[in-house]
C-alpha cells in the first residue's frame, strides 16, 4: 500500500502558503456611480486595497466590467487592455445589455435585476468559478467573496477525490492523492479565511492524514462488500468524505484569529 508521510504534507503547506501571499487585487470597471457603490459592497469588513479601477490591470487577479448599456469604445478598450493583461473578465449587466460583449464569455455575465441591488452571491459564485484557487487571496481580503470561494473549493476537491477514488482499481494506490487533495483543501480554506499557514499548521494536517486513512478503510470495505458497484461506493465515499472535511475545515478556520481582519482594521 502507498503510504504518505508528514513532509509530503508539509510541502503542500509551503505552496499553499506560497499562493496565499499572491497580492493581486480584484479590478472594478464600468458606469463610475455602479462602481462605487459595488466597491462599497464588495469592501464592506474587508481590506480596500484588494480593489482597484481598471489602470491597476497589470495587477488585478481579475475584472469586474459594469454595465448599463452595451459597451462604449471606453468600455471596449478596457476589455482589450484586459485581455492583453490576460487578466479574466465577467461582467455585471446592470440594464438592457443585450448581444455579445466582446472578449466576455456568456458564462460570465452576471445579470442584475432592475431595483433589487447587486447579485453579489451570484457575482461571487462566478468569480470563484472562474478564478478557481487563485480566488482564495481575494477570499481572504474579502469577505463578501469567502462563502463562494469555500463552496467552489468543496464541490471542486470533492468531485475530484471522487473521480480519483473510482477510477483507481490497486487496493491503497489513491490514498495519497487522495489525502494530499484534502489536506489542498483544508489549507485553501485555511488561506480563504486569512489564517496564516505555518508549522503550528502541521497537527491539522496530520489530522487530515488520519481522516484520509479512515475515508479509504470504509471504501475498501464497501467495495468488498460489493465488488460489481465497488468502484461507484469508492467514488460516493470519496466525494462525501471530502465535502464533510470540508464543511468541518470552513468551521473550525471561521473562528480562529484571521489575518485579513487586522489588515482591515489598519
Amino acid at each position: 500500500m502507498a503510504t504518505l508521510g508528514p513532509l509530503a504534507l508539509w510541502n503542500v503547506a509551503k505552496e499553499v502558503r506560497l499562493a496565499a501571499s499572491d497580492d493581486r487585487a480584484l479590478a472594478l470597471a464600468g458606469a463610475p456611480e455602479l462602481v462605487a457603490a459595488l466597491e462599497r459592497e464588495l469592501g464592506r469588513d474587508g481590506d480596500r486595497s484588494a480593489l482597484v479601477g481598471p489602470d491597476a490591470l497589470d495587477r488585478a487577479a481579475a475584472l469586474v466590467l459594469v454595465l448599463v448599456a452595451p459597451p462604449s469604445e471606453a468600455d471596449e478598450e478596457v476589455l482589450k487592455k484586459a485581455r492583453r493583461a490576460r487578466v479574466p473578465v465577467l461582467c455585471l449587466a446592470a440594464g438592457p445589455v443585450d448581444g455579445a460583449i466582446p472578449y466576455v464569455l456568456a458564462t460570465d455575465v452576471v445579470r442584475a435585476d432592475p431595483g433589487r441591488g447587486f447579485p453579489l452571491e451570484e457575482l461571487a459564485r462566478a468569480l470563484a468559478r472562474r478564478l478557481g484557487e487563485a480566488a482564495t487571496p481575494l477570499a481572504a481580503r474579502l469577505p463578501m467573496l469567502r462563502d463562494a470561494v469555500c463552496d467552489h473549493l468543496v464541490e471542486s476537491f470533492a468531485r475530484r477525490n471522487a473521480i480519483v477514488a473510482a477510477a483507481v482499481f490497486v487496493p491503497g494506490a489513491d490514498l495519497p492523492v487522495l489525502t494530499l487533495n484534502q489536506a489542498r483543501l483544508v489549507l485553501r480554506i485555511a488561506s480563504a479565511y486569512g489564517v496564516e499557514i505555518d508549522a503550528q499548521r502541521l497537527p491539522e494536517l496530520l489530522g487530515v492524514l488520519g481522516a484520509g486513512f479512515g475515508l479509504r478503510t470504509l471504501a475498501r470495505e464497501a467495495l468488498d462488500a460489493v465488488p460489481v458497484a465497488g468502484w461507484f461506493l469508492k467514488g460516493a465515499v470519496a466525494y462525501a468524505g471530502t465535502r464533510a472535511l470540508g464543511e468541518a475545515a470552513r468551521r473550525y478556520f471561521a473562528r480562529q484569529p484571521q489575518a485579513g481582519a487586522s489588515r482591515a482594521a489598519s
